[in-house]
């Protein structure tokens, strides 16, 4: 940490403040919408941005929302998402954005740990507020997210349903006074005050709110510019919200396509194909699964992507043959990127398609799987795997290279706490005498090889302590997974005779039937005693469809698979 501690200069808009100014009339968001048979774009340029985002943050300040209250954010990616933000932002207003997918109950649960004082969003969120009670013991304000052409008399009933007041009558009540208004004067705070409340999807675990600073994304858009070498004037096909935000913020164009942003494996490819095209869109943002989509689908039909010259993936590793499907659409100096990192600290590593197709023998052969180097500003350790909680961080704590351990990282886009949620703190994190912050404990287990690139073998939740051995996750599964019968597998733990045992279970592939378990599971115990990762593990269900997360439809509930399979063995 640096001596700004009371120095009040920090807000993310002054990059939109700027692109205003430097760039006023080049395209800053552009939103895709499939209506009866052809396409249609919202578009709004960086100076429209940064004049209907300050509109909003007067109509929101003046209606009661202010500086340092805390506000639900549920709105689709949109004009409105982008022009929202921008505002909660330049208000010193704080957002709480959490992931629709996360399920019904995790959403109770989370805006009950926030305590929000405001509730922003569209009809269907209001709707599902009221009904299941979200918020109900600290919301105070509340704002539906409107349409301005809509009829009065729809948006009457809009707002009767809701119980909320419309968007677009708070700008119109303070419309007459525009004129009068200078530009909306931006809430500044301190680097490391709390700006926004994200809350991880739940995939790993409990939904847990994620305290963002304007250090953390000022962080984040350094290491777009230095490691990604994104540029002010490309255009990225923005596919998860989040990322979204900071198209702007570097000067460059979000292209929203027509999809629904918390199920990404739903999407159209043509939908996407169209936005990349119409817009010559020249970086794209997409998980593994949707990378995967996108690649069959380019596949099957020869598409090609000629405008694009960076695809950055994260959310799941990404695998060798989908990084090659997908890289058939691509010019072959284009660079598909596979990040690594988490909500808590993203991104950590990265890893180019080049080098990472180099490491898919050892990756198949239980090493793992090669996240690359640290990005710039980020020091990544590995410690011993213990679940008890670390209070102060010593170098001597860090394993030498090629120990499986947990990883830490440090920099500056590592957030220093959990909101509400203190246990989880003094879990996660670890605080560093020598720069005076944290460091994140990522739940996750690895390894630097002797060139000092970090290798991921797994949650450490994931890991099974057999009387014979440890089995990471990533490592077995990986062997497992080139049994041509196997589309996935899971390692998970179950008791037999009292004894905890490492079994597998395995999702078949789609055009394979379950007939002939016995010389399938025959086949991948001769598999296992071929490697030391996988040697002894002789236990393998076959499971029709393995429970995923919505998202990315990439992170296995093994937890869920540990119950089924214990049930299963009796």
């Amino acid at each position: 940490m640096d001596n700004s501690a009371d120095i009040y200069d920090a807000n993310l808009c002054r990059h939109l403040k700027k692109a205003a100014t430097v760039q006023p009339f080049d395209l800053a968001v552009a939103v895709q919408k499939y209506i009866k048979g052809s396409y249609q774009y919202q578009e709004l340029n960086f100076a429209e941005l940064e004049t209907k985002s300050n509109k909003i943050a007067y109509a929101l300040t003046e209606y009661g929302i202010k500086a340092g209250m805390k506000s639900v954010l549920m709105v689709t990616p949109s004009i409105e998402f982008f022009t929202l933000t921008f505002a909660l932002f330049k208000a010193g207003i704080i957002p709480i954005i959490v992931d629709p997918g996360m399920g019904l109950k995790n959403l109770k649960q989370c805006f009950a740990e926030a305590q929000p004082d405001a509730f922003i969003g569209i009809t269907k969120a209001h709707a599902a507020r009221r009904l299941l009670g979200w918020g109900k013991k600290s919301i105070k304000l509340y704002v539906n997210v409107d349409s301005p052409i809509e009829a009065p008399s729809f948006r009457t009933a809009k707002s009767l349903l809701t119980g909320a007041v419309n968007l677009s009558s708070l700008l119109e009540c303070y419309s007459p006074f525009e004129d009068t208004k200078p530009e909306f004067p931006i809430n500044w705070l301190r680097a490391d005050d709390m700006c926004s409340i994200l809350f991880t999807s739940g995939s790993t675990g409990t939904p847990k709110g994620v305290v963002y600073s304007h250090r953390m994304f000022e962080a984040q858009i350094d290491a777009l510019k230095n490691d990604y070498k994104i540029e002010s004037g490309e255009r990225d096909l923005a596919t998860f919200p989040l990322f979204s935000l900071f198209g702007p913020a570097l000067g460059m164009a979000s292209i929203v396509p027509d999809m629904d942003a918390s199920k990404p494996i739903t999407a159209n490819p043509t939908h996407l194909f169209a936005a990349i095209n119409q817009y010559q869109c020249s970086n794209v943002f997409a998980n593994p699964a949707l990378m995967d989509k996108l690649g069959q689908a380019g596949e099957a039909r020869q598409q090609k992507l000629p405008s694009v010259k960076r695809v950055i993936s994260a959310g799941a590793p990404v695998s060798i043959e989908v990084i090659k499907r997908f890289s058939q659409m691509l010019n072959t100096e284009a660079r598909v990127i596979n990040s690594y990192g988490a909500t808590e600290s993203l991104p950590v590593s990265m890893f180019a398609s080049d080098e990472l197709i180099m490491t898919s023998s050892l990756t198949d052969s239980g090493a793992g799987i090669c996240v690359g180097r640290p990005v710039s500003g980020v020091t990544v350790s590995i410690i011993s795997i213990t679940e008890d909680n670390i209070k102060t961080w010593s170098d001597g704590l860090a394993l030498p290279a090629n120990q499986i351990g947990e990883i830490v990282v440090s920099g500056q886009m590592v957030n220093q706490s959990y909101y509400r949620r203190e246990n989880a703190t003094l879990h996660s994190k670890v605080f560093d005498p020598t720069t005076k912050a944290m460091r994140h404990r990522m739940g996750d287990l690895g390894y630097f090889d002797d060139d000092g690139k970090l290798w991921m073998c797994g949650r450490k939740a994931h890991r099974v302590d057999s009387v014979i051995k440890r089995y990471y996750s990533i490592p077995c599964e990986r062997i497992f997974n080139t049994h041509p019968s196997v589309r996935r597998s899971a390692l998970v733990s179950v008791k037999i005779n009292n004894t905890i045992t490492p079994l597998v279970c395995i999702e078949l592939e789609q055009s394979l039937a379950c007939s002939h378990a016995s010389v399938l599971y025959s086949e991948l115990i001769t598999l296992a005693e071929k490697f030391e990762t996988t040697s002894g593990i002789t236990d393998f269900l076959i499971h029709p469809d393995f429970p995923m997360d919505v998202r990315h439809n990439a992170k296995i509930f093994r937890e869920k698979l540990s119950v089924w399979a214990q049930k299963k063995i009796g």
